[in-house]
Order: C-alpha cells, then sequence, then structure tokens
C-alpha cells in the first residue's frame, strides 16, 4: 500500500510552491482517515492534519516534506515523473508516504490522550513551507511541546538512525550580488564602468573567509555558485555583473556574522570603483536544526525500541533543512535514517527512495508518538 502511494508520489514530481496534483493526492488519501480537523492554508501547499484525543496530554508533531527538485528524471521505472524536468531526487516522496502510513495507524489507533499534528510540508527545498507555516499562525493554537521530522541519508546502510543534541544541519543562506556599471562600445571598453574588477575583488576575499573543518566551532563555507559579467553581445563591453553564493554556518548566530562580512566585502571593493553600484539580496535561508537534548534522546530510544543501529553523529550536516525552523521555536529533533550504502547521494540525478525504508520510517515516528505521550 505504501509502496503505491510512493511510486504515485514520484510520478507526480512537482517543485516548490507548484505542488497542486501532489497536495490534492495527499488530501484524498487523508480524507477517508476521518481525521479530527485537516487544515489547508491560501498561500501555500502545506497541509496540518490533527488527530485529538479529547484527553488532556501533550501535543506532539511530526513532519514530512513532498516538493520535489529542478532535476530531470533518468531512472526507467514504471513510476517516473510525469513532470518534464522535475523529479524527486532528494526522497521527499518516500518522506510524505512515511507520514501517511503514521496516518493510517492513527486511524486505526487514535492517540490514548493529548494530541498528534502531521505536517505534510511543500517547499521544503526553497526554505519557504515552514515560514508559511509559522506565519499562517495556525500553530499558536497547539503549541506543540515536540516536533520531530526525518531525513533519508545515502551512504549510510539502510535503517542506521543517525541523531545528536545540539545543531544537526547547519544555517544555510543564499545570496545574489549585483553590480550595476555602465556598457560602452566593444571597440572602446575604457570608456565603460566594468564590474570585473570588483567581482574578482569581492570573490576572491570572500572564498578566502572559508573554514573548511566542520569540527571547529567556527566552521564556515562560501560556495560561489555563479560569476557572470556582461551579456552575450559582442559589440559591448560590460556594464552589469552577477555573482551568487550560499552561505553555510553550523550556528545561526555565526551565519548572521558572516552576512554582515559578506556586505562589507562588497562595499569596500565596490566603494573602489566611482560610480559602480550594487544590491545584494538574500534568498532561500534555512535555519540550523537545533535538536533539543531530551528529543535527541528519544530518538536514540525509539530507534532501541525498533531494533535499529542507531549512531550519534559527531558533527552537523554541512546542508540546510526548513525543519530548522521549527525546531527554533518548538522543542524537538531533525534525525536521519540510512537508505543505503550504495544508493546515489541527495539531489544525484540516479537517485530513488528506496521502497525498503518505508515500513521503517513509520515504525520511528510511531515509537516516537508513544514515547512523547508516556
Amino acid at each position: 500500500m505504501l509502496t503505491n502511494i510512493r511510486h504515485t508520489l514520484h510520478a507526480l514530481a512537482e517543485p516548490s510552491g507548484e505542488e497542486v496534483r501532489t497536495q490534492a493526492f495527499l488530501l484524498e488519501q487523508l480524507r477517508p482517515l476521518n481525521p479530527t480537523k485537516i487544515h489547508t492554508f491560501e498561500n501555500s501547499r502545506n497541509i496540518l492534519v490533527l488527530f485529538d484525543s479529547g484527553v488532556p496530554g501533550s501535543t506532539r508533531l511530526l513532519r514530512g516534506d513532498f516538493d520535489a527538485l529542478r532535476v530531470p528524471e533518468t531512472i526507467s521505472v514504471p513510476y517516473a515523473s510525469q513532470t518534464a524536468g522535475v523529479s524527486h531526487k532528494c526522497g521527499h516522496d518516500g518522506h510524505a508516504a512515511i507520514l501517511l502510513g503514521v496516518a493510517q495507524h492513527l486511524r486505526a489507533n487514535p492517540p490514548r490522550k493529548g494530541r498528534v499534528l502531521l505536517f505534510f510540508q511543500a517547499a521544503e527545498e526553497t526554505g519557504e513551507g515552514a515560514r508559511q507555516l509559522l506565519d499562517a499562525g495556525v500553530l499558536e493554537q497547539y503549541r506543540p511541546d515536540e516536533v520531530f521530522a526525518f531525513h533519508n541519508i545515502p551512504g549510510v546502510p539502510l535503517g542506521q538512525v543517525l541523531c545528536r543534541a545540539g545543531s544537526f544541519t547547519c544555517s544555510v543562506v543564499s545570496c545574489d550580488i549585483v553590480l550595476t556599471g555602465h556598457t560602452a562600445h566593444a571597440a572602446e571598453p575604457l570608456k565603460a564602468l566594468s564590474p570585473y574588477p570588483a567581482a574578482r575583488a569581492i570573490t576572491d576575499r570572500l572564498l578566502a573567509l572559508n573554514r573548511y573543518e566542520m569540527s571547529r566551532d567556527d566552521f564556515q563555507l562560501l560556495t560561489l555558485v555563479q560569476f557572470r559579467v556582461g551579456e552575450v553581445a559582442y559589440g559591448v563591453a560590460a556594464g552589469e555583473g552577477v555573482l551568487r553564493f550560499t552561505l553555510r554556518a553550523k550556528k545561526d548566530a555565526r551565519l548572521q556574522a558572516l552576512k554582515r562580512e559578506l556586505v562589507q566585502v562588497v562595499e569596500e571593493e565596490v566603494a573602489k570603483c566611482a560610480g559602480l553600484r550594487y544590491d545584494v539580496a538574500w534568498k532561500e535561508y534555512f535555519a540550523a536544526s537545533e535538536n533539543h537534548p531530551a528529543a535527541a534522546d528519544k530518538v536514540r530510544q525509539a530507534a532501541k525500541q525498533c531494533g535499529l543501529e542507531y549512531v550519534t553523529k559527531e558533527q552537523p550536516f554541512s546542508w540546510g533543512e526548513d525543519f530548522g525552523l521549527l525546531t527554533q521555536h518548538y522543542p524537538g529533533a531533525l534525525f536521519g535514517i540510512g537508505s543505503g550504502t550504495e544508493q546515489p547521494p541527495l539531489h544525484h540525478p540516479h537517485f530513488d527512495f528506496p521502497d525498503e525504508l518505508l515500513p521503517i520510517g513509520v515504525e520511528m515516528f510511531n515509537a516516537l508518538l508513544q514515547l512523547s505521550e508516556q
């Protein structure tokens, strides 16, 4: 049953913010389960499902994301993506299928006390979905006592559980640095105000700020995504350019300091080129997933209860996860479950969520609900 659901979600693959058919399919699966309430939202494709026992107790939230990536489908399977240029190469089809499995379990085994919220999240890949849920204000009426989510981890034995107290994933943000001078005829380049000298100096200075060792408290990584000066116009000397970077750090405070340092570098280099203007636009912010010690310990207990190997991760993952915004507001934990040592990495064209992981994920979430109900 869950395998068929996962395959349908895989075929529907839609990018962040455009999950129209995916949301409709999920609602179609959820309504017959008769939850206490299903919340949908005007400004997002998020779904929040409530199972309320009617008996006083804690409120627990579980998250499963369902957006896909703008990566073309490359695997030949009957359930291949039906959306050109879009596919599930991060495993969110599996995450959402597992949360549906939890909903099915709650239909048959309602919570004895307290409430359970299932958050089917859209737009995780762009860092928008969690913010949209918080901005909607609906969580203020529930005030979750604990929040949990997991991500499948390729390269790790199938079913091995990874977690740690503190930062589990990095704070990440992207930016566009637009430099604007003016063009001239290509035969008279000295009459142009080229952004190239400033762009080169900015890039060199920013990349020199990298501290690659994750074990360092001041770990920070600036990755150049694009360096472009001018347009494809052979008769025109360049007068405009753009630099695109991603920034990441283990702690949000370090990331905010790094953002300020980037702006300072840009200001200093642009000031050396009279008349050159700049604009810095910040995009796709992911807060660090800060795991509460008690919640992380419940992940360990749940893994033991499920008979799964548990590993305490020494350092955070360097990638960002939108769930981090929820852990900044409510105590909880993000953890990993291995999706196999032979599985291609996340976002790889050949990645495909392993169906064998579906019952493992459902069992882990159900164990966490039991532990949190006690």
